[in-house]
């Protein structure tokens, strides 16, 4: 550590200006400041990069050594730990120093004023800290953080290790289980006679802990993987209360039982995020329990859960039609590879009650949990579109179906249906859940809820019943029957067709959609105007020129940009963009071609596609979405 002392000049004429005295001091400071803080902070940052740097290469060549890692992991967390207190102490040091030099300024500069004004006792006593704040942070802040994540490290360590040891336990008492089971029905398949003439000295030790001194048994089965385990799954998920909010809560219980049935390893596990489906934790509840049999070494495994669609599934009776639970069952198929004998039945709830329990304790633990903690106003979930944690009270809950999702994914989505003239609903894939309006002003800013409405507004109005207000600078929405009874109280609606508008109560005719011709059917007036207004020519040629197709059910205007001609309007109504035949039940009326390669193919898709193709055969695709945890 350098001290650097600075010395003042107390020889100087008294002046009797306190101001020019403090001026002195203050430029004393700011010098301390330049010449020793600033380079303090400096090198403590330099210092704590250098570790950084230093850890992650001893990381990167203890992983190089499968051997002796975990000493290794050892020896750099200590290192790591020594390192840290030193720069706390240097840290420590430094903010000392600054405090004795300013204490000496303070009395130097206290020292040219006369003795009654001051008392050395208002000199306040250098304190020795051991953290410094900065403005932004500083480096104290820095090792304290470093110093909480070397805390999880280890007792991540500390968890790994006791968990292996654990599952080290668990075998060996499974396999001495396992061993004892045989040992007592080779026993019994021993003669009597045999048995009162060896049988005293008849043992069978277990491998490694001492040679058999037994005489073989002519039926001795020496397999010790022809007993068959029981594995009971269940996957639940719950709509439960918290803090005054419901929210979609799943867990899953795994329970492995030996052939007598009984238990020797639970696992109870709360699924945070993904897995809200009923489909998708009853797999998970699956390859949990499949990966747990594996880790205990089982070979032959009988596999029971009460939710029929998975054991459809898991048999390949049916195949999935989601992608996500595909993944999963695809994953399950892998892990049955794992197996010498896996057999899966389907059976009553009452027959995996042993993980039913434990999937509703994982459910009630996540409801507890919010509960005790001191720390409850912060409680995170993971939304399942950005898989990011966002605060409990940043989650939007779905009215009716309640899938949860982050403000910001919600905003997204409905800003976009939005643009495309649709009702938004809910993301989740196959909810037909609409969003309330009232329940989006969370997220949503004004504008969009008053676009949110409109859009609304018109879904809820039949196509048949749909009328606008002719007049340009209006062009309210409107059905029928509401602006009928509207009418009614200002016009005789009943012998003629005028209407008033509920916004700008403008008069116009229902039936040709203009404004009021007044003492004039309907007729006369196509007569004296057989002409369309220029702005719907213009718009029909533009339709003509660039093959734009009109819905036959709402008239709205359709322009194919790519892709195939199987077209779905904002309405809701499907047809052929070729010809405009109707589309039902997903399929074509028509004997037209599904799509055009120019509609398909970009040109700049061409370009390149030549370019591409070498590259692309060894290219290895990545399915981001089998990280489902």
């Amino acid at each position: 550590m350098r001290l650097v002392v600075y010395s003042i000049d107390t020889s100087g004429r008294r002046k009797g200006n306190i101001r020019v005295r403090y001026k002195k001091l203050v430029k004393i400071k700011k010098r301390v400041e330049k010449d020793d803080l600033t380079l303090t902070f400096q090198t403590k940052k330099d210092r704590a990069c250098l570790l950084i740097r230093s850890i992650s290469k001893k990381l990167s060549m203890s992983n190089r050594d499968s051997d002796h890692r975990e000493d290794d992991l050892q020896s750099i967390i200590l290192e790591q730990r020594r390192e840290l207190m030193a720069a706390q102490a240097l840290d420590s040091d430094l903010d000392f120093a600054f405090h004795l030099q300013l204490q000496e300024a303070l009395a130097a500069s206290l020292a040219l004023q006369p003795s009654t004004s001051t008392s050395t006792s208002s000199i306040p006593e250098p304190h020795h800290t051991s953290t410094t704040t900065t403005e932004n942070g500083g480096v104290s802040s820095f090792s304290v953080l470093q110093s909480d994540e070397l805390e999880k490290l280890v007792q991540e360590v500390k968890d790994r290790e006791a968990s292996e040891l654990e599952m080290r336990r668990v075998r060996e008492d499974l396999n001495r289980r396992i061993h004892d089971e045989k040992f007592a029905r080779e026993i019994l398949r021993i003669p009597e006679d045999d048995w009162k003439e060896w049988g005293d000295n008849y043992e069978k030790p277990l491998p490694g802990e001492g040679c058999s001194k037994s005489k073989p048994v002519a039926d001795n089965n020496n397999n010790d993987d022809d007993a068959v385990f029981r594995i009971y799954t269940k996957g639940l998920v719950s709509v439960e209360e918290i803090r005054g909010v419901k929210t979609a809560l799943a867990g899953i219980g795994v329970a492995i039982c030996d052939p007598n049935d009984n238990v020797i390893f639970q696992v109870r596990k709360p699924l945070v995020g993904n897995g809200m489906s009923k489909n998708a934790a009853e797999a998970k509840a699956l390859i949990d329990g499949l990966n747990a049999a594996i880790a205990l070494e089982l070979k032959r495994v009988t596999v029971y859960f009460d939710y029929n669609p998975l054991y459809q599934f898991v048999s390949g009776r049916w195949p999935p039609k989601q992608r996500k639970i595909a993944v999963l069952v695809n994953q399950v198929t892998l892990l049955r590879k794992n197996f010498m004998y896996f057999n899966p039945k389907l059976v009553a709830r009452n027959d995996v009650k042993f993980a039913f329990k434990l999937a509703k304790d994982a459910i009630v633990s996540q409801v507890t949990r919010p509960a005790e903690s001191s720390h409850g106003n912060n409680l995170n979930e993971a939304c399942v579109i950005c898989l990011e944690d966002a605060d409990v009270s940043r989650m939007f809950s779905v009215d009716g179906c309640l899938h949860r999702y982050c403000f910001s994914c919600m905003k997204q989505h409905v800003e976009v249906k939005l643009l495309h003239g649709m009702v938004p609903k809910c993301p989740h894939e196959g909810c037909k859940s609409e969003l309330v309006v009232d329940s989006c002003r969370k997220f949503l800013p004004p504008k969009s809820i008053e676009t949110m409405s409109q859009r609304i507004k018109e879904a809820s109005i039949p196509v048949a019943d749909k009328v606008y207000c002719p007049n340009p600078r209006c062009s309210e929405l409107m059905s029928k029957s509401d602006i009928l009874e509207y009418s009614k109280d200002f016009l005789d609606v009943e012998r003629s067709g005028a209407r008033k508008c509920v916004k700008c109560h403008g008069l116009f005719c229902i039936d040709c959609n203009v404004s009021w011709h007044s003492n004039m059917t309907c007729f006369t007036f196509k007569s004296l105007n057989p002409h369309p207004p220029a702005e719907d020519v213009k718009l029909k040629s533009l339709a003509t020129r660039n093959l734009w197709r009109q819905c036959v059910k709402c008239n709205h205007m359709i322009e194919l940009a790519e892709g195939c001609y199987h077209m779905t309007c904002r309405c809701g109504y499907e047809f052929c963009y070729n010809c405009g035949a109707e589309w039902k039940n997903k399929r074509a009326m028509c004997s037209c071609p599904l799509w055009d390669e120019d509609h398909i193919w970009l040109e700049q898709d061409r370009d390149f596609d030549e370019d591409d193709e070498d590259e692309d055969e060894d290219d290895e695709y990545y399915d981001s979405d089998s990280d489902y945890y």
